[in-house]
């Protein structure tokens, strides 16, 4: 038996028991008995728990990304297929020259960086010896009842597993020339989210965790009362169609855009620069701390949503743009030269 379960038998049961009952309230089977029912989707949760793998990895000595994100990381992944590939959060193993994964037992395993999908913030990872693990069967996350509630399970030294309930399913824009067109949020909140597994009912993987959120909900939401953090999930929805991408090349081909070096944020409904990446093209052109982007391009922006996709859309990843921004009160026109983001990347020699 799974040691995670063998150590704490009644914390996972009743989650388990807790999820299979209110699948069943929500999806009643004619003619199967409900003995059956409850023993094959026990069975799945268990195996989909048992999947999900820790990650440890270390960046590459003058890694762009550790001044963020520190050297050393770690997290989990879930274990997708037969050979041994586990997805993971892309910023655990971005510009990593060594990674491990870690059973139940604790029985570290060594694993390679298979790739880093920009665009969806997904990683890839090969390990490099037989997990003794059965992988997981990837779902739907756009066929998700919010009514059923959901699994999260992490993997590593503190492994655990909770039941979460998706909140809502939403766009989302990071600070850090990021974009999705659609993100799971679930509450309650995981501190213990990075590279976590989110499960349906049936133990389907249906996302995998990126980040703790203040309004799980949404400003637009509308519901009464203080906000509601929660975790950001990435939909396995985008995986599916970037997966030969990723595992012949390392990316997905939307990965392959312009890269300006800059961390912005929404505020009274402008875009206010808020960090310049040492060296970044940002840096290089001017671009400051404070500064209020208006136009790129000639394209109005006022949210990072258009920012973002503006700056993706406008034409090849290595080119000149044109940023309206104010400072002090005072508008000028800065030319940037992006790059791609993909060749700002570090990689371990032979990899």
């Amino acid at each position: 038996m799974n040691p995670r379960l063998s150590q704490a038998p009644a914390c996972v049961w009743t989650l388990m028991l807790a999820l299979l009952a209110a699948s069943l309230l929500l999806w009643p089977l004619a003619g199967v008995a409900a003995g059956d029912t409850l023993g094959a989707q026990a069975r799945a949760l268990q195996r989909a728990q048992q999947a999900v793998v820790g990650v440890q990895a270390v960046a590459v000595e003058g890694a762009r990304s550790a001044r963020t994100l520190g050297r050393a990381r770690q997290g989990s992944g879930v274990l997708i297929s037969q050979d041994g590939l586990v997805l993971t959060i892309g910023y655990l193993v971005l510009e990593a020259e060594q990674v491990v994964l870690l059973r139940d037992d604790g029985q570290p395993v060594p694993a390679r960086v298979v790739g880093y999908d920009v665009a969806t913030g997904f990683g890839l990872l090969q390990a490099l010896a037989p997990l003794g693990l059965e992988p997981v069967p990837l779902g739907r996350a756009d066929r998700l009842d919010p009514q059923v509630p959901l699994m999260v399970a992490s993997g590593g030294d503190d492994s655990a597993v909770s039941m979460a309930q998706l909140v809502s399913r939403r766009p989302f824009s990071g600070y850090w020339e990021y974009h999705l067109d659609t993100a799971l949020f679930t509450a309650p909140p995981r501190r213990d989210h990075s590279g976590a597994g989110l499960f349906n009912a049936a133990g389907e993987l249906v996302g995998i965790g990126s980040l703790m959120v203040a309004d799980a909900a949404g400003p637009s939401s509308g519901s009464p009362g203080p906000r509601r953090s929660g975790n950001m999930f990435v939909p396995v929805d985008l995986l599916v169609p970037i997966l030969a991408d990723m595992r012949q090349q390392g990316f997905g081909a939307a990965s392959q855009r312009a890269w300006l070096g800059v961390n912005c944020a929404e505020m009274e409904g402008r875009i206010r620069v808020v960090r310049v990446n040492d060296d970044s093209p940002a840096d290089v052109a001017g671009l400051e701390v404070g500064d209020r982007i208006l136009r790129i391009d000639g394209t109005e922006v006022q949210t990072l949503a258009a920012l973002w996709q503006a700056l993706w859309a406008g034409g090849a990843p290595e080119r000149e743009i044109n940023l309206l921004i104010e400072r002090a009160d005072q508008q000028q026109t800065l030319k940037v030269y992006s790059v791609d983001r993909m060749k700002t990347l570090k990689r371990s020699q032979g990899i």
